[in-house]
Formats: C-alpha cells, structure tokens, sequence
C-alpha cells in the first residue's frame, strides 16, 4: 500500500517526533502497521508546526497546506507523507473531516490564550487525539468489529491530557499556557504566574486536579474493553503508558521540573502487554 519512499517517511518522522506512538507501532500486525504509522506520522508533523516556526502566520501556512492535501485527494501529491495518507485514507474508506477537524483544533497552538473551561480542554484534547484511536482501531479491525467508538474519545482525552500536563512547564517557557482559565481563577492563579513558574503550592494542586481528570478518563476508557475484539486491541497500547506518567507527575511542580519518563526499557513489555492482553491498571 504504501511504497518504500513514502514508508521510510513516515517511520523516520514518527521515531523523531512521536516515539512512545512509533514504539506503540512495533506490536501492530505487519499487514497493517505502515497504515497506522502514517497516520500517527501525518499527526506528528501536525503537532510538531509551532515548534518550527517563528510566528503564527507562518504556522497558520503549514496547517492551511495540510486542509489543502486532505481537500484535494485527486491530486498527485508529491510530498511522500501526503501521498502515504491519502493511501491509507483511500484503503479503509477513512473520511477527513476528523483530520480537519484535528488541524482546526491545532490552530490553538500556535497562540499563547489558554483555553477557557476544562470542557474546552477536553475538546482539544479530543480533537487531537481521538481520532488516532478511532482510526488505528478501523485499520485494525479492517472492516471488522472496532467495539464502541465512544471508547475512543475518554482513550484520547486521556492521553492528550496526561501530554499536555507532562509537558506544560515546557509549554509555558514558550509561553503556553495549557491550564484552563476557569480553574486557574478557582486556584488563584494567572497566566502569567504560570509562565513565570511561581506559586508552586496551587499549580500542584491544579496538576493534582486534573491528573485526576485523565485517570478518570482512562478508567471510563478500560471499564469498555471487554467489548473490544483481540485483534483491535494494539490500537489501544499506547494508554499503557498513561498511569505510570501520571504517577511520575505527581512527584514533581512540572513547571519547574519536568516528570520523569517511564523508563526506556520497560515501555516495551507495558505496549506488548496492552497489545496481547489489552490494558490494565
């Protein structure tokens, strides 16, 4: 499905951008691991926009360049990641309205406002993340049984979440602020003490808070796979590494020292773990 060029792509952009995704990717079934590489690699080059530029404008060039590949898939694309995705879009009848729906909600990005509530949170979070589970579950079950898409939505939640806090304090040295503004004023913050890196007492009450949030979402995530079929189990994995992050998170202020990470050499039993057997607390 996908040629040697457009295979290398993604696999070298993937390991560079989105590791623990590209690690997730060697316990999915080789006749369907390109197909989920490249839309976890289509993601990674998305995420990765405010990183590599130096204004927003610019940004704001590169997420219209990806609208343009998803509304034009007729077009030769020469750029190999595109090619690969429409391949894969093409095969699983996958619609594009999510993907836009994803470099929408990437808009955030480049901009420095936090969002508003926690519900404009979990929209992100949503948005960005959702859609790989439904989709690497739908090339998984190529035709087949997926068990419920709502499963999906908590799993994205709660792996968006559990990235943003993990990275926050880097987040905000950019100055980013992922905390929502309702619950910054319920902890007597403000934007700019988060940026600043100050009042450490309240901002790990806040991590604290909404560590709780994407536990209890990964919870309402695993209490639905019993109704998940075996063979789409891998499209799950990556939450294996949930919990023990959030674990980590509570050790630290994120802001002023950032968590440590699952150690290298055990992600791989946790991933093949939740792969064979699904996962669990």
């Amino acid at each position: 499905m996908l040629d040697a060029l457009q295979l290398n792509e993604c696999e070298t952009l993937l390991q560079s951008h989105d590791p623990d995704r590209w690690l997730a990717c060697r316990f999915i079934t080789a006749r369907h691991r390109a197909a989920v590489m490249a839309l976890y690699a289509f993601n990674a080059d998305v995420a990765r926009i405010r990183s590599v530029v130096s204004e927003p404008l610019a940004g704001e060039m590169r997420l219209q360049y990806w609208r343009d590949v998803l509304n034009q898939p007729r077009q030769d694309h020469a750029n190999p990641l595109a090619a690969a995705l429409w391949a894969v879009l093409d095969r699983y009848h996958l619609p594009t309205a999510p993907l836009l729906a994803l470099i929408d909600a990437r808009v955030d990005d480049l901009y420095d406002a936090p969002p508003a509530d926690v519900t404009a949170l979990e929209l992100y979070c949503g948005e960005t993340c959702s859609v790989l589970f439904r989709y690497a579950a739908l090339v998984l079950a190529d035709g087949g049984e997926t068990g419920p898409a709502s499963l999906s939505g908590t799993a994205g939640v709660a792996y968006a979440l559990t990235g943003l806090l993990r990275a926050s304090g880097w987040l905000a040295s950019e100055g980013r602020v992922v905390f929502p503004l309702d619950r910054l004023e319920a902890h007597g913050l403000t934007a700019d003490q988060i940026r600043a890196g100050t009042h450490a007492g309240e901002v790990a009450e806040l991590v604290r808070e909404l560590s709780a949030l994407a536990m209890q979402r990964l919870g309402e995530t695993l209490d639905g796979f019993s109704a998940i079929p075996a063979a789409i189990r891998p499209a799950y994995a990556p939450l294996a590494l949930v919990k023990p992050w959030l674990e980590r998170l509570q050790a630290v202020n994120p802001l002023l020292e950032p968590p440590s990470d699952v150690p290298q050499w055990h992600k791989p039993f946790r991933l093949w773990h939740a792969a064979v057997r699904g996962v669990s607390f």
